[in-house]
Protein backbone atom coordinates (compact mmCIF):
# COMPACT_ATOMS: atom_id res chain seq x y z
CA UNK A 1 0.00 0.00 0.00
CA UNK A 2 1.78 3.67 -0.88
CA UNK A 3 2.21 6.11 1.47
CA UNK A 4 -0.67 8.29 -0.28
CA UNK A 5 -3.70 5.81 0.92
CA UNK A 6 -2.30 4.95 3.80
CA UNK A 7 -2.00 8.73 5.02
CA UNK A 8 -5.63 9.06 3.21
CA UNK A 9 -7.22 5.81 5.02
CA UNK A 10 -6.09 7.30 8.81
CA UNK A 11 -7.23 10.72 7.97
CA UNK A 12 -10.78 9.53 7.02
CA UNK A 13 -10.67 7.70 10.01
CA UNK A 14 -10.20 10.29 12.30
CA UNK A 15 -12.81 12.61 10.49
CA UNK A 16 -15.67 9.33 11.27
CA UNK A 17 -14.33 10.00 14.98
CA UNK A 18 -15.06 13.53 14.68
CA UNK A 19 -18.26 12.67 12.67
CA UNK A 20 -19.31 10.58 15.51
CA UNK A 21 -18.08 12.83 18.66
CA UNK A 22 -20.23 15.74 16.43
CA UNK A 23 -23.78 13.31 16.63
CA UNK A 24 -23.21 12.65 20.45
CA UNK A 25 -22.72 16.24 21.26
CA UNK A 26 -25.62 17.27 19.16
CA UNK A 27 -27.67 14.76 21.65
CA UNK A 28 -26.75 16.15 24.99
CA UNK A 29 -27.31 19.89 26.32
CA UNK A 30 -24.06 19.33 28.83
CA UNK A 31 -20.28 19.00 27.80
CA UNK A 32 -19.54 15.90 27.27
CA UNK A 33 -16.08 14.58 29.25
CA UNK A 34 -13.23 12.73 27.38
CA UNK A 35 -13.79 10.00 29.71
CA UNK A 36 -17.49 9.62 28.68
CA UNK A 37 -16.81 10.38 25.28
CA UNK A 38 -13.62 7.53 24.92
CA UNK A 39 -16.13 4.99 26.77
CA UNK A 40 -19.23 4.97 23.89
CA UNK A 41 -16.37 4.95 21.12
CA UNK A 42 -14.88 1.83 23.01
CA UNK A 43 -11.49 3.61 23.26
CA UNK A 44 -8.83 4.78 26.05
CA UNK A 45 -9.27 8.53 27.03
CA UNK A 46 -5.41 8.78 26.35
CA UNK A 47 -5.93 7.05 22.72
CA UNK A 48 -8.99 9.45 21.57
CA UNK A 49 -7.21 12.41 23.15
CA UNK A 50 -4.25 11.77 20.87
CA UNK A 51 -6.24 10.87 17.64
CA UNK A 52 -8.00 14.02 18.56
CA UNK A 53 -5.14 16.45 18.85
CA UNK A 54 -3.14 15.16 15.82
CA UNK A 55 -6.65 15.29 13.77
CA UNK A 56 -7.27 18.73 15.21
CA UNK A 57 -4.13 20.26 16.66
CA UNK A 58 -6.32 20.73 19.83
CA UNK A 59 -7.74 18.83 22.85
CA UNK A 60 -10.93 17.45 22.29
CA UNK A 61 -12.29 19.41 25.33
CA UNK A 62 -11.57 22.75 23.06
CA UNK A 63 -12.53 20.98 19.94
CA UNK A 64 -15.87 19.92 20.88
CA UNK A 65 -16.08 23.86 21.93
CA UNK A 66 -15.13 24.73 18.20
CA UNK A 67 -17.97 22.25 17.20
CA UNK A 68 -20.51 23.84 19.32
CA UNK A 69 -23.59 25.29 17.22
CA UNK A 70 -22.53 28.80 18.28
CA UNK A 71 -19.32 28.51 17.15
CA UNK A 72 -20.63 29.81 13.77
CA UNK A 73 -22.04 33.06 15.62
CA UNK A 74 -18.54 33.21 17.37
CA UNK A 75 -17.16 32.80 13.79
CA UNK A 76 -18.96 36.05 12.30
CA UNK A 77 -18.17 38.29 15.20
CA UNK A 78 -14.03 37.45 15.29
CA UNK A 79 -13.29 36.42 12.41
CA UNK A 80 -15.91 37.63 9.60
CA UNK A 81 -14.26 38.65 6.35
CA UNK A 82 -16.32 41.69 4.46
CA UNK A 83 -14.68 40.58 1.34
CA UNK A 84 -13.81 44.12 1.11
CA UNK A 85 -10.15 43.06 -0.32
CA UNK A 86 -12.01 40.93 -3.22
CA UNK A 87 -14.01 44.17 -4.55
CA UNK A 88 -10.21 46.18 -4.18
CA UNK A 89 -8.87 43.80 -6.42
CA UNK A 90 -11.74 43.77 -9.10
CA UNK A 91 -12.25 39.73 -8.93
CA UNK A 92 -9.81 39.89 -11.78
CA UNK A 93 -9.41 36.02 -11.15
CA UNK A 94 -6.12 34.02 -12.91
CA UNK A 95 -3.84 34.92 -9.75
CA UNK A 96 -2.64 33.25 -6.07
CA UNK A 97 -5.77 33.91 -4.37
CA UNK A 98 -5.37 34.39 -0.35
CA UNK A 99 -3.63 31.69 1.64
CA UNK A 100 -5.00 28.94 -0.36
CA UNK A 101 -2.46 29.85 -3.51
CA UNK A 102 -4.60 28.39 -5.74
CA UNK A 103 -3.84 28.82 -9.90
CA UNK A 104 -7.66 28.79 -11.75
CA UNK A 105 -8.75 28.95 -15.26
CA UNK A 106 -12.33 29.48 -15.76
CA UNK A 107 -14.50 27.48 -19.01
CA UNK A 108 -16.04 30.27 -21.51
CA UNK A 109 -19.68 30.42 -21.17
CA UNK A 110 -20.05 28.93 -24.77
CA UNK A 111 -18.39 25.50 -23.54
CA UNK A 112 -20.46 25.44 -20.58
CA UNK A 113 -23.68 25.84 -22.34
CA UNK A 114 -22.51 22.71 -24.09
CA UNK A 115 -22.90 20.99 -21.36
CA UNK A 116 -19.25 19.50 -20.97
CA UNK A 117 -19.47 18.09 -24.64
CA UNK A 118 -15.79 17.43 -26.01
CA UNK A 119 -14.62 17.22 -22.38
CA UNK A 120 -12.37 14.47 -21.12
CA UNK A 121 -13.20 14.75 -16.54
CA UNK A 122 -10.83 12.29 -15.01
CA UNK A 123 -12.61 11.13 -11.75
CA UNK A 124 -11.64 8.99 -9.14
CA UNK A 125 -12.35 8.44 -5.05
CA UNK A 126 -10.04 9.27 -2.57
CA UNK A 127 -9.62 9.30 1.36
CA UNK A 128 -9.52 12.64 3.06
CA UNK A 129 -9.84 14.35 6.19
CA UNK A 130 -13.87 14.54 6.17
CA UNK A 131 -14.41 11.07 4.77
CA UNK A 132 -14.25 9.56 1.73
CA UNK A 133 -14.62 12.81 -1.49
CA UNK A 134 -14.56 11.89 -5.23
CA UNK A 135 -12.13 14.43 -7.38
CA UNK A 136 -12.60 14.84 -10.68
CA UNK A 137 -10.33 17.43 -13.04
CA UNK A 138 -9.91 17.92 -16.72
CA UNK A 139 -6.05 18.35 -18.20
CA UNK A 140 -6.40 22.13 -16.94
CA UNK A 141 -7.37 21.21 -13.19
CA UNK A 142 -9.74 20.01 -10.60
CA UNK A 143 -13.35 20.72 -11.82
CA UNK A 144 -14.97 18.99 -8.96
CA UNK A 145 -14.68 17.79 -5.44
CA UNK A 146 -17.48 16.36 -3.79
CA UNK A 147 -17.75 14.32 -0.04
CA UNK A 148 -19.68 11.01 0.00
CA UNK A 149 -19.57 10.30 3.77
CA UNK A 150 -23.67 11.98 4.25
CA UNK A 151 -24.92 11.67 0.56
CA UNK A 152 -23.01 8.06 -0.29
CA UNK A 153 -20.69 7.87 -3.16
CA UNK A 154 -22.87 6.46 -5.69
CA UNK A 155 -25.38 9.01 -5.13
CA UNK A 156 -22.87 11.70 -4.96
CA UNK A 157 -20.92 10.41 -8.04
CA UNK A 158 -24.55 10.76 -9.92
CA UNK A 159 -24.88 14.38 -8.76
CA UNK A 160 -21.28 15.56 -9.72
CA UNK A 161 -21.85 13.54 -13.51
CA UNK A 162 -24.95 15.47 -14.30
CA UNK A 163 -23.51 18.47 -13.83
CA UNK A 164 -22.02 17.74 -17.13
CA UNK A 165 -24.40 15.72 -18.80
CA UNK A 166 -22.22 15.34 -22.18
CA UNK A 167 -19.04 15.29 -20.77
CA UNK A 168 -16.80 12.33 -21.22
CA UNK A 169 -15.83 10.16 -17.95
CA UNK A 170 -12.52 8.46 -17.41
CA UNK A 171 -11.40 6.60 -13.94
CA UNK A 172 -8.07 7.62 -13.37
CA UNK A 173 -7.01 8.24 -9.94
CA UNK A 174 -3.08 9.22 -10.97
CA UNK A 175 -3.94 11.88 -12.65
CA UNK A 176 -5.78 13.42 -10.27
CA UNK A 177 -3.85 11.92 -7.17
CA UNK A 178 -1.02 15.58 -7.16
CA UNK A 179 -4.24 17.96 -7.33
CA UNK A 180 -5.93 16.17 -4.35
CA UNK A 181 -2.86 15.96 -2.05
CA UNK A 182 -2.34 19.60 -2.73
CA UNK A 183 -5.79 20.17 -1.69
CA UNK A 184 -5.83 18.67 1.47
CA UNK A 185 -2.04 20.08 2.50
CA UNK A 186 0.28 17.63 0.83
CA UNK A 187 2.48 20.47 -1.40
CA UNK A 188 2.38 21.19 -5.09
CA UNK A 189 0.24 23.62 -6.90
CA UNK A 190 -3.43 23.72 -6.38
CA UNK A 191 -5.40 23.71 -10.05
CA UNK A 192 -8.90 24.19 -10.46
CA UNK A 193 -10.85 24.13 -13.88
CA UNK A 194 -14.01 26.34 -13.01
CA UNK A 195 -16.98 25.07 -14.86
CA UNK A 196 -20.13 27.45 -14.72
CA UNK A 197 -22.45 30.44 -15.75
CA UNK A 198 -20.69 33.56 -15.12
CA UNK A 199 -22.79 34.06 -12.27
CA UNK A 200 -21.76 31.48 -9.97
CA UNK A 201 -17.87 31.89 -11.37
CA UNK A 202 -18.06 35.55 -9.79
CA UNK A 203 -19.41 33.89 -6.33
CA UNK A 204 -17.24 30.98 -6.51
CA UNK A 205 -14.44 33.64 -7.13
CA UNK A 206 -15.58 35.45 -3.97
CA UNK A 207 -15.36 32.66 -2.14
CA UNK A 208 -11.83 31.80 -2.50
CA UNK A 209 -11.03 35.38 -1.23
CA UNK A 210 -12.01 34.14 2.36
CA UNK A 211 -9.35 33.19 4.74
CA UNK A 212 -8.74 29.99 6.35
CA UNK A 213 -10.22 30.19 9.99
CA UNK A 214 -12.36 33.02 8.64
CA UNK A 215 -16.54 33.05 7.38
CA UNK A 216 -18.37 35.66 5.43
CA UNK A 217 -22.01 35.78 4.52
CA UNK A 218 -24.49 35.56 1.48
CA UNK A 219 -24.98 39.37 1.71
CA UNK A 220 -21.13 39.94 1.69
CA UNK A 221 -20.44 37.91 -1.22
CA UNK A 222 -23.48 39.71 -2.95
CA UNK A 223 -21.70 42.87 -2.48
CA UNK A 224 -18.77 41.47 -3.30
CA UNK A 225 -19.75 40.51 -6.82
CA UNK A 226 -21.77 43.87 -7.57
CA UNK A 227 -25.12 42.57 -7.14
CA UNK A 228 -25.94 43.79 -3.55
CA UNK A 229 -29.82 42.76 -4.00
CA UNK A 230 -28.76 38.84 -5.04
CA UNK A 231 -28.61 37.46 -1.62
CA UNK A 232 -30.94 34.47 -3.13
CA UNK A 233 -29.29 33.69 -6.18
CA UNK A 234 -25.70 34.32 -4.29
CA UNK A 235 -26.92 31.10 -2.23
CA UNK A 236 -27.85 29.03 -5.10
CA UNK A 237 -24.49 29.57 -6.31
CA UNK A 238 -22.60 28.62 -3.55
CA UNK A 239 -24.77 25.74 -3.33
CA UNK A 240 -24.31 24.81 -7.00
CA UNK A 241 -20.10 25.04 -6.08
CA UNK A 242 -18.52 21.90 -7.22
CA UNK A 243 -15.13 21.83 -6.08
CA UNK A 244 -15.92 21.99 -2.48
CA UNK A 245 -13.41 22.38 0.38
CA UNK A 246 -10.82 24.24 -2.29
CA UNK A 247 -13.99 26.60 -3.28
CA UNK A 248 -14.84 27.16 0.69
CA UNK A 249 -18.52 26.97 0.23
CA UNK A 250 -18.50 25.95 3.76
CA UNK A 251 -17.27 29.39 5.19
CA UNK A 252 -20.60 31.11 3.88
CA UNK A 253 -22.91 31.36 6.77
CA UNK A 254 -26.34 33.48 6.92
CA UNK A 255 -26.46 36.71 8.76
CA UNK A 256 -27.68 35.43 11.82
CA UNK A 257 -24.75 33.10 12.39
CA UNK A 258 -27.12 30.31 11.66
CA UNK A 259 -24.86 27.31 9.55
CA UNK A 260 -27.08 26.80 6.82
CA UNK A 261 -27.57 23.97 4.48
CA UNK A 262 -24.79 22.11 3.02
CA UNK A 263 -24.58 20.25 0.11
CA UNK A 264 -22.65 17.77 1.49
CA UNK A 265 -24.01 17.13 4.79
CA UNK A 266 -24.28 19.82 7.63
CA UNK A 267 -21.52 17.92 9.77
CA UNK A 268 -18.82 17.86 7.07
CA UNK A 269 -19.58 21.96 7.35
CA UNK A 270 -19.60 22.02 10.76
CA UNK A 271 -16.31 19.95 10.89
CA UNK A 272 -14.45 21.61 8.00
CA UNK A 273 -14.98 24.82 10.00
CA UNK A 274 -14.14 22.70 13.30
CA UNK A 275 -10.74 21.87 11.71
CA UNK A 276 -9.44 25.57 10.20
CA UNK A 277 -10.74 27.02 13.20
CA UNK A 278 -8.10 24.44 15.05
CA UNK A 279 -5.92 25.14 12.24
CA UNK A 280 -6.08 29.08 12.49
CA UNK A 281 -5.81 29.27 16.72
CA UNK A 282 -2.56 26.93 16.53
CA UNK A 283 -1.13 29.40 13.95
CA UNK A 284 -1.79 32.18 15.92
CA UNK A 285 0.00 30.32 19.25
CA UNK A 286 2.95 30.00 17.35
Amino acid sequence: MNTHISQGQEASYHYKLVRRAIERLDASDEPVSLEVLAAEMSLSPAYLQRLFSRWAGVSPKRYQQFLALDHARSLLRSHHSTLDTAVETGLSGGGRLHDLFVRWEAMSPGNYAKGGAGLTIKTGWFDSPFGRVLAMGTDIGLCGMAFGEETGEAATYDDMAARWPNAKFERDETHLQPWVDAAFGGGGERSLHLIGAPFQIKVWEALLNVPTGHVTTYSDIARAVGSPKAVRAVGTAVGKNPVSWLIPCHRALRKSGELGGYHWGTPVKRAMLAYESAELEATLAK
